[in-house]
């Protein structure tokens, strides 16, 4: 977890150097690469990628990006994201 203060002082660095927060990564470990309602509560950042990979036997595996969409807290859910690596 990332102190929500930490967050706002890292998100303001970087708009001074004209860099943007897009995203966020943690991994599943013995789990498939799939949101809980645990990562859904605490994604705040819409319109951010949040990325998970599965661990399985301490190896990374799979990876899946989804996208928080919504006007607010009340209607926000996770979309597939497809990862392209170019």
């Amino acid at each position: 977890n990332i102190d929500p203060r930490e967050l706002v002082r890292i998100q303001r660095e970087g708009r001074e150097r004209g860099q943007d927060i897009v995203g966020f990564y943690h991994s599943h470990p013995d789990h498939p690469p799939r949101w809980s309602q645990t990562d859904l509560a605490e994604a705040h950042w819409f319109g951010c990628s949040y990325v998970i990979t599965s661990v399985e036997v301490g190896k990374a595996a799979v990876t899946n990006s989804f996208e928080l969409t919504g006007a607010d807290e009340a209607d926000k859910q996770f979309v597939d994201e497809a990862i392209e690596i170019g």
